[in-house]
């Protein structure tokens, strides 16, 4: 019931209504004092007219009229005279003196609180107009034990009252709040179920059919996201199929283009002067159909291994791509270089780590070779509080604006002639596993600036 909208509503309705009810309760109990004072001044004038009428009365008569009229004593002002009317002995002296003629509304409340925690009878007087207009004032002396037990009587029947409206109450909402909420959520809710238990099927897509305006906006919604998702679902699996294809026919490419390799090899070491021009060029467009076919293969795995993360001396990774890369530069003048601080250390995996320092700085070979200029590559890094940071900087001719709109999109963001677009869409992908991030500082003729962010954090 607690967990429950309408159980919740239903409880809250009742404390509610029972709020509002002690807050009329208070003066309700108030004037109910009131009443009862006024009515007792009421009673004590009948009981004097008795006694305006005959000057003597004998002391039982006179006991019996107080008696009914439930007070010890009654003054009467007439024409300026103040008269003792009626008149018994009291059990005690007057404790307070009560004038309801000029009682305002938080007097009048202030004192009927005070008389229900107030639990010892005492006496007190109350001074009011006489009906009718008798005479300038009529004042009585009265135990507050009855009044007292009047009050009570009176607002544990107003409470009472008060919570069988306030069930009632709640009752009706909550079959109000069940009918017009909790039964479309419900409906809402089983529509996602179903739906979750197999996506896929159209006939699980809700037809919205709520009044309410606000359960209306939300079916239409998931309406709306379920026709998308399906959409998706189905465009996923069909490039699935296609991925598995091309891996298919990339497979195979590759090993008929390796036996096209093989052979001009063989015919690169023809001594005829035209097929040793040419043999060169077939040989580049075979290995560079060959590299797209592997390059296809590797990215259409179902994803990249999680890294192993452990504790890495970046020195030494930079050092081993910066070694191999050293082979590939040959005659041409280009510098490779590190600026890492000593025994720097972070952590990350030390394979993906390599592969993509190795792409970037591959890339950043090519580039400057592809110029026929001299050029340098460095290699640094630094942390701070949060990260760990390396950079990759060049000399190069800086990226084209083609390449940088795509440059992490695979085969779409390729920079070098024959490249597949896949080197920067992969180290991309293998930084995102460490939760960091690979990003374009800045490119331009001056050369071009790459980042890699490695979070110190534990992801938590």
């Amino acid at each position: 019931m607690l967990n429950s909208l309408s159980g919740r509503f239903l409880i809250l309705t009742t404390i509610f209504v029972m709020l509002a009810e002690i807050m009329i309760f208070v003066p309700s109990i108030a004037r109910f004092r009131e009443e009862f004072l006024q009515n007792r001044l009421e009673r004590a004038q009948i009981a004097s007219l008795a006694l305006l009428a005959d000057d003597m009365i004998d002391s039982e008569l006179e006991e019996e009229l107080l008696e009914n009229a439930g007070v010890f004593n009654v003054v009467l002002r007439r024409d300026e005279v103040r008269q003792l009317m009626l008149s018994t002995p009291m059990p005690q002296a007057i404790d307070a003196t009560f004038d309801l003629r000029d009682g305002t509304a938080p007097v009048l409340i202030r004192d009927a609180m005070l008389r229900l925690l107030e639990s010892e009878s005492k006496v007190i007087r109350v001074i009011g107009a006489p009906t009718r207009e008798a005479g300038l004032l009529i004042e009585i002396t009265m135990e507050t034990a009855p009044l007292r037990m009047a009050m009570l009587d009176y607002g544990t029947r107003i409470l009472v009252l008060s919570a069988v409206i306030s069930i009632f109450t709640a009752f009706l909402l909550f079959i109000a709040v069940r009918a017009i909420l909790v039964k479309p959520i419900r409906g809402v809710v089983g529509h996602m179920q179903r739906y979750a238990a197999s996506p896929e099927d159209a006939r699980r897509i809700i037809i919205p059919t709520a009044g309410v305006t606000e359960l209306r906006e939300a079916e239409e919604a998931l309406r709306s996201m379920q026709t998308e998702l399906i959409s998706a679902l189905r465009q996923k699996d069909r490039l699935a199929q296609l991925g598995g294809a091309v891996s298919k026919i990339s497979h195979d490419l590759r090993n008929i283009l390796t036996s096209a390799q093989l052979f001009t090899d063989r015919i690169e070491m023809s001594e005829d002067p035209l097929v040793a021009r040419m043999a060169p060029k077939l040989v580049g467009s075979i290995t560079r159909a060959v590299n797209l076919c592997e390059s296809t293969l590797a990215f259409g795995k179902a994803e990249e291994p999680s890294p192993s993360l452990m504790v890495v001396t970046l020195d030494d990774v930079v050092a081993d791509v910066l070694d191999s890369e050293r082979l590939a530069v040959g005659e041409h003048d280009l510098s490779l270089s590190e600026n890492i601080p000593p025994l720097f250390t972070l952590r990350a995996d030390p394979e993906q780590l390599f592969r993509v320092i190795s792409n970037l700085v591959r890339n950043a070979r090519q580039a400057i070779i592809a110029t026929n200029k001299a050029g340098e590559i460095n290699v640094s890094a630094y942390e701070d509080a949060d990260n760990w940071w390396i950079e990759i900087a060049d000399t190069g001719p800086g990226l084209p604006p083609k390449a940088q709109e795509h440059l992490f999109t695979p085969f779409q963001g390729g920079v070098s002639k024959g490249g597949t677009g896949l080197g920067l869409a992969i180290a991309s992908e293998l930084i995102r596993g460490h939760g960091g991030a690979l990003e374009l500082d800045r490119t331009g003729s001056s050369g071009t600036v790459f980042s890699i962010r490695l979070p110190k954090g534990d992801g938590i």
